[in-house]
């Protein structure tokens, strides 16, 4: 028999913060409320069908990357509205970190959450494996093969 489930609320309240702060580097600040929000309600429905509660932090964390994937999909054929259309597009200053995220969430999906495990939650690659349903050798491919891609971009 495998371990028992915590209240829905206890399993909330140890794995909200770790799950925001991973959908925020997924999607941005725009769309990391909604991903988060869409996150625990599809935990909550899906909670009381469980029957082992030992790896429930991998179970969050892959609800939380296929929700992050289904916004970006969802984006791409959103359309943006805007006032009034520039005639020629002024430069902008962007901050070098935010730049940087737009271009983490620019990587695939598999990379970026690599990439979000290892050096926003400082996750061995083993942990990250078990989150993302890969071996810890996949993992560290997926980190090395985001961080390649990143540095092509800045070097540019």
């Amino acid at each position: 028999m495998g371990v028992l489930l915590p209240p829905f609320q206890m399993f909330f309240d140890e794995h909200r913060d770790d799950v925001y702060r991973f959908v925020r580097a997924l999607v941005g600040p725009a769309d990391a409320d909604d991903v988060f929000q869409e996150t625990f309600l599809s935990a909550l429905r899906s909670y009381p069908s469980l029957t082992d509660a030992s790896a429930l932090r991998a179970w969050v964390f892959t609800i939380a990357r296929r929700k992050a994937i289904d916004e970006y999909r969802a984006g791409a054929r959103r359309a943006v509205p805007t006032e009034e259309v520039p005639e020629v597009v002024a430069p902008q200053h962007i901050d070098p970190d935010e730049q940087l995220w737009d271009d983490v969430r620019r990587l695939p999906a598999k990379q970026r959450a690599a990439l979000v495990h290892r050096f926003v939650h400082d996750l061995s690659y083993q942990e990250i494996g078990a989150l993302l349903d890969c071996t810890a050798e996949a993992a560290r491919r997926s980190v090395h093969e985001g961080i390649k891609k990143l540095r092509a971009t800045w070097q540019t």
